[in-house]
């Protein structure tokens, strides 16, 4: 969380790693079989990275946002709107640090151009990097470790998820429209002031004539506006047939990987060939460390669940799919969540869980998504977003951030859970 001077988690998480299996803490091939489980999650980590970073080289974020800001029409609440459909779909398709990371600034951007305070707008960003995340397993780091743990196929997942995915956008909406109804009251346009022209109603209202360009005294010319930017349909027809990659990769009995690599390969492979990207760039953006980090934080949360904290957390644990174990289930893990951060809280509970079957693995899945919207550190996402914020000077206020989450994380809790069981007792799961 603190990273002094930089340096990646890796460089923490490495040595943790090492020292409980030279304590017997975790046997090497305990270790090993924990690497051999993590790989494939990661390495499908790693692919969606590159995508959402080539998906951002060829200007999908910019144009999006400025179809939003045209289409709000200065209103700050259609703004919002905007801003949630917006965030819903990238962190669903291309992951919550897509969404943190990459669309937050275009947000930030887009709101300066509507005239809108950026508040409501950016603190939607973090949200909804968490919260919009329970639809797909590619959305969420901790989606990829539930999904493999629950034995659903891609589409059954994201039908599971559907309901519940819903229910939490609804909640966020409404909460955000009442906390910030200050800040998106309708904004007063400035009235414009015209060269050769006194604001009117002072004691000289009537035009001057202008001088015609190039004359002494005369205003200099108006730059022309920068262009509007364009969706990249090339980009957005690739990404499609991803998504419909892994939706027919599970039930065909492959790897969604393999989905996500050919949408690499061929957006990575044009972006090369047009020198948009280097290799160099490509590698840096499939966080190398950071997946190192994710395989050596499995070995130290495997030491801990091995030991006696693990038994105090099953006892935590509700057993059944009703709906009150499921809320408990829940519960358990969004406050974990805000203790440990929501990866660790995962790794840790997602042992406990999966003898119970999915409904249990599900229920674990939105607390850890949707219980770090309560406090900083409960994501690795919401510490990006707050960095990103942070170069661009705005500052987070802790007091409201921390408001807001006590506002959101209950409700949308309990409104998830709710369309969890439900969605559960339909389909006989």
């Amino acid at each position: 969380m603190l990273r002094p001077r930089g340096l990646p988690e890796a460089v923490a998480a490495v040595p943790a790693a090492v020292l409980v299996v030279a304590l017997g803490t975790v046997t090497p091939h305990r270790a090993w079989e924990q690497t051999r489980t993590l790989l494939p999650v990661v390495a499908f980590l790693a692919l969606v990275l590159m995508l959402a970073y080539l998906c951002a080289k060829e200007g999908l974020f910019e144009a999006v946002g400025a179809a939003v800001a045209r289409r709000c029409g200065g209103s700050p609440r259609r703004l919002l709107a905007g801003v949630f459909a917006v965030a819903c779909a990238v962190t669903a398709v291309l992951s919550l640090d897509a969404t943190a990371v990459l669309l937050t600034p275009v947000v930030l951007a887009t709101a300066s151009r509507a005239g809108a305070r950026a508040r409501p707008h950016v603190y939607a960003t973090a949200h909804l990097a968490n919260s919009a995340s329970l639809l797909l397993p590619v959305s969420n780091l901790t989606n990829l470790l539930a999904f493999a743990a629950s034995g659903l196929t891609f589409t059954r997942f994201a039908a599971l998820m559907a309901l519940p995915w819903l229910a939490a956008i609804a909640v966020e909406y409404a909460v955000f429209r009442r906390f910030f109804r200050a800040d998106l009251a309708e904004p007063v346009p400035a009235a414009p002031t015209r060269v050769g022209t006194v604001p009117a109603g002072s004691a000289r209202a009537a035009p001057v004539p202008a001088k015609a360009p190039g004359a002494p005294g005369a205003s200099p010319p108006v730059p022309d506006a920068p262009p509007v930017p364009t969706v990249p349909r090339f980009t957005v027809v690739v990404v499609a047939l991803t998504l419909a990659g892994f939706a027919v990769a599970s039930p065909a009995g492959l790897d969604p990987a393999w989905a996500a690599l050919g949408g690499v390969l061929v957006l990575g492979g044009r972006a090369l060939a047009r020198r948009h990207v280097t290799p160099r760039d490509l590698a840096g953006a499939a966080s190398p460390l950071f997946c190192l980090f994710v395989v050596a934080l499995g070995i130290v949360v495997q030491g801990v669940v091995a030991g006696g904290p693990a038994a105090g957390l099953g006892r935590l644990l509700p057993d059944g799919d009703s709906l009150p174990a499921l809320f408990g289930v829940a519960a358990v893990a969004a406050v974990l969540a805000n203790l440990v951060n929501n990866l660790p809280a995962v790794l840790a509970l997602l042992p406990l869980a999966a003898p119970a079957g999915p409904g249990q693995v599900l229920a674990v899945l939105i607390g850890v998504n949707l219980g770090p919207n309560l406090t900083y550190v409960g994501s690795l996402a919401t510490l990006l977003w707050r960095r990103v914020l942070h170069r661009h000077g705005v500052e987070v206020e802790l007091g409201r951030f921390t408001l807001l989450g006590m506002l959101t994380v209950p409700a949308t809790v309990v409104a998830s859970t709710v369309a969890l069981w439900g969605t559960l007792r339909l389909t006989g799961i």
